[in-house]
C-alpha cells in the first residue's frame, strides 16, 4: 500500500462567511433546545438532533490483538470500558412506536479514571447529501427555526432543501438509499453504523464502521425500538465490530466531499465493542440524557476531521450547555 495521506489543519479551517452562517446556526440550536419541552411535549429538554433515546448501553471497546503494529502501538491496553447511546435521528421526539429508520449509535470511550479517550457519535447512514457548509447551515438553520415559527419558516426552509438536491444525485449516494430503503423495517441492532465524515488516528484519517455480528433482522417485529433492544440484551450479547478504512488520497477518499464513498482503501478490523446481558442502563436518567458525545472532546489523535465535522464542536457544546440548563431549572431527575 502506498503511504497514508498525514492529517493537518486546513481540512477543517471555515471561510469567514461559513463562521457567521455558523453563529446563525448555533443560536438556532440554543433556542431550539429551549423550547424543546414544548416541541416534543416531554419533560426535559432534548438535543435539538437525535432528540429521542432508545437506549443507553454499558460495554467494552476490545482491541484487536492481530492489528497490526504500525495502527495497534496507539492503543495502551487491551480493553476500554464504554458507555453508548442509541437514538433516533429526529428533531422532535415521536411518541409512537414507529420512527423514521435513521438512527443513531454513539459511544465513548473511557479510561479507568472514567476521563473520555475518544467520542465517536455513528448513524446508520454512510453518506451526507451536502458538500457545501453554507448550504448546510442555511439548511440546519431553517429546519431549527421552522421546529419554533412553524409557517414563517416554511419557505427559506423549502428553498435550503431544494438546494440540497445536486449533491444527493450521484452514484454512490443514490445507491446507499436504495440499500437503506431495502432495510427499513429492520432491527435496529441489526444495522451498520457509519462515522460519515473522518477521523484523526494519530497523524492518519479513517472513517469507522460498526458491524453487528450474528443480529437477526426480524427480531420482534412489531414491537417498539426500547423494547426490542431491551428484550435482546435479556436473552443475549451483542457484539459488533469497530472497521476502519484509511485516507490515501483525496481523489479515492475525499475527506469534504461526504455524499463520496471511500474506494480502493482496505477495510481493517481494529476491535469489537461487546455489550454482556442485561447491560442495559435506565435510558430516562437526567445523567443520561446529559451524556455528551462530541468527538472534539475526545483526546487530538482521535479528532474529526473536515470542515462540516468541525461544526460538531460548538453545536455540541451549546447543546449540552443549554440541556443542562433548562433540565436544572425543570429539576429533571
Amino acid at each position: 500500500m502506498p503511504d497514508h495521506l498525514k492529517y493537518n489543519k486546513n481540512f477543517d479551517k471555515l471561510s469567514d462567511d461559513e463562521k457567521n452562517l455558523f453563529d446563525e446556526a448555533k443560536k438556532s440550536i440554543e433556542d431550539f433546545v429551549e423550547k424543546s419541552v414544548e416541541i416534543s411535549d416531554v419533560n426535559h429538554a432534548t438535543r435539538n438532533v437525535h432528540a429521542k433515546t432508545h437506549s443507553i448501553l454499558q460495554g467494552e471497546f476490545i482491541i484487536n490483538p492481530d492489528l497490526s503494529e504500525d495502527l495497534k502501538y496507539i492503543f495502551d491496553k487491551e480493553k476500554y470500558e464504554i458507555i453508548a447511546r442509541i437514538s433516533n435521528a429526529n428533531f422532535k421526539i415521536n411518541r409512537g412506536p414507529k420512527d423514521f429508520p435513521a438512527y443513531g449509535f454513539a459511544f465513548k470511550i473511557k479510561d479507568e479514571a472514567g476521563r473520555t479517550i475518544a467520542n465517536y457519535p455513528l448513524v446508520n447512514f454512510p453518506l451526507f447529501p451536502i458538500n457545501s457548509i453554507s448550504v448546510f447551515l442555511k439548511l440546519f438553520t431553517n429546519i431549527n427555526r421552522f421546529y419554533l415559527k412553524k409557517i414563517k419558516s416554511l419557505f427559506p426552509l423549502m428553498i435550503s432543501a431544494y438546494k440540497i438536491l445536486p449533491s444527493a444525485f450521484n452514484s454512490s449516494f443514490l445507491s446507499y438509499v436504495y440499500k437503506f430503503f431495502k432495510k427499513r423495517n429492520d432491527f435496529i441492532l441489526s444495522h451498520n453504523f457509519y462515522s460519515v465524515g473522518a477521523y484523526r488516528f494519530d497523524d492518519k484519517m479513517v472513517k469507522i464502521k460498526l458491524r453487528p455480528q450474528n443480529v437477526q433482522r426480524n427480531y420482534l417485529k412489531k414491537s417498539g425500538n426500547r423494547k426490542k433492544i431491551r428484550s435482546y440484551l435479556k436473552d443475549q450479547d451483542y457484539i459488533a465490530d469497530v472497521l476502519i478504512k484509511i485516507c490515501y488520497n483525496l481523489k479515492e477518499q475525499p475527506i469534504n466531499e461526504l455524499n463520496k464513498e471511500w474506494k480502493n482503501t482496505p477495510i481493517i478490523k481494529i476491535g469489537e465493542v461487546r455489550f454482556d446481558k442485561n447491560s442495559v442502563l435506565n435510558p430516562s436518567l437526567c445523567d443520561h440524557e446529559l451524556l455528551s458525545f462530541n468527538p472534539c472532546e475526545s483526546l487530538e489523535i482521535f479528532r474529526p476531521v473536515g470542515k462540516i465535522q468541525k461544526l460538531r464542536e460548538d453545536a455540541y457544546k451549546i447543546s449540552f450547555q443549554t440541556r443542562r440548563k433548562m433540565n436544572m431549572l425543570l429539576k429533571y431527575k
